[in-house]
Parts: C-alpha cells; sequence; structure tokens
C-alpha cells in the first residue's frame, strides 16, 4: 500500500495514544520519540483556520535531528478547537476546563487538525476541519465529565471518543476521525503522494 515509503523509517512526533492508535490501524510500520515540549503559541493577526498547521509545523523544529537525516520521515500533528475567532487550547485546570466545556454548550464549534509530513527532501503540510454541535448541557453534565474524565491534555476540554461524545454531540460535518487528532483520510493520500 505505501511502497514509496518502503525504504523510509517513520516517526510520529506525538505522545497522543489516540494519534498513535489511528495510524497503527492504517498499517503504517512508525515509531514513536518523545521531543522536547513546544509553548503552543502563534501569532494573534493569525487567522484561525492557519493555527493548526502554524503549530504542527512550529513542532517539526523539535525533529530536525531525524528529517534532516535520508530517509526518515516525521510527521507532526496538532488540533485547536475554535468557536468563532476564539481558539480553546488545553485546559489549565478543572475550572477552566467546566468555563470551556460550558462556552461549547449548545454552540457549533470547529476543530482543526494541521499535519505536516516532511523528510530531507520533501516538506508536506495540510489542514482539516469538522464542524461539531453540542446539545444545551447543564452544570452537573460539565461537571461529572471533568471530574470522571479529566480532560485537561485535551484541546477544548473534550475527547469526541469519550462519555461526552457519546451524550452531548448532536452532530458533526466532517472528519470524526479529525476531531480524534487526525485526519486519517487525507493523510493516508498525502503519505501515499509523498
Amino acid at each position: 500500500m505505501f511502497d514509496n515509503l518502503k525504504n523510509h523509517k517513520i516517526i510520529l512526533a506525538s505522545q497522543s495514544p489516540r494519534r498513535q492508535e489511528l495510524l497503527f490501524m492504517m498499517g503504517i510500520p512508525f515509531s514513536t520519540e518523545k521531543g522536547d515540549d513546544l509553548p503552543e503559541l502563534f501569532p494573534d493577526n493569525l487567522p484561525v483556520n492557519q493555527v493548526a498547521l502554524f503549530l504542527a509545523q512550529q513542532k517539526q523544529m523539535a525533529w530536525k535531528k531525524y528529517w534532516s537525516q535520508p530517509d526518515y520521515l516525521v510527521i507532526t500533528a496538532d488540533t485547536i478547537v475554535a468557536i468563532g475567532d476564539n481558539v480553546l487550547g488545553k485546559p489549565v485546570d478543572r475550572d477552566d476546563a467546566c468555563q470551556i466545556l460550558w462556552l461549547l454548550s449548545g454552540n457549533v464549534h470547529e476543530v482543526y487538525t494541521g499535519v505536516v509530513l516532511k523528510s530531507s527532501e520533501k516538506n508536506v503540510g495540510f489542514s482539516a476541519v469538522t464542524h461539531v454541535w453540542f446539545k444545551p448541557l447543564s452544570a452537573r453534565l460539565i461537571e461529572y465529565y471533568v471530574d470522571n474524565y479529566k480532560p485537561f491534555d485535551k484541546a477544548g476540554a473534550y475527547g469526541i471518543q469519550e462519555w461526552i461524545g457519546l451524550t452531548a454531540i448532536q452532530r458533526i460535518d466532517g472528519s470524526y476521525f479529525n476531531v480524534v487528532g487526525l485526519p486519517v483520510d487525507q493523510l493516508f493520500d498525502e503519505l501515499r503522494r509523498f
């Protein structure tokens, strides 16, 4: 399926178990490495639909020791949640997680994932967007989710594959897997072309 990559060592530059599982399910041999934690900062004037790709490109800087070598391919990704022009990052604590979910309650928001494939010869970046509709949530439901699932490592303070995705999301427009953290349909096509 990926004959073009058979001589490449593929590194997924992510500690996300969800991204690792999705790449594994695609049948791609890869390894993961722990990189430097970089601050997720972006210019204030950057359009919301470009933030995730910008952050994925920034993450590549920590992996130069791999992609600068022949036959290595490094995959970086970043997912953000936005409501209007406001980017909602990972919550800093319980109160912040509850506040973010309260903001999403009864509203539609966008989930953007930016992905960068980089080797010593090639650099490809792309992003995907999915629109997500939350039904109105009570404070009790929000607190139950935050206290039991502790979504502090998730952009937008939720995981679609968890309890809240089953009970609170009315519909989505776009890739479900993009909301999980990796737009695998686009990634599949880009890897086959790489």
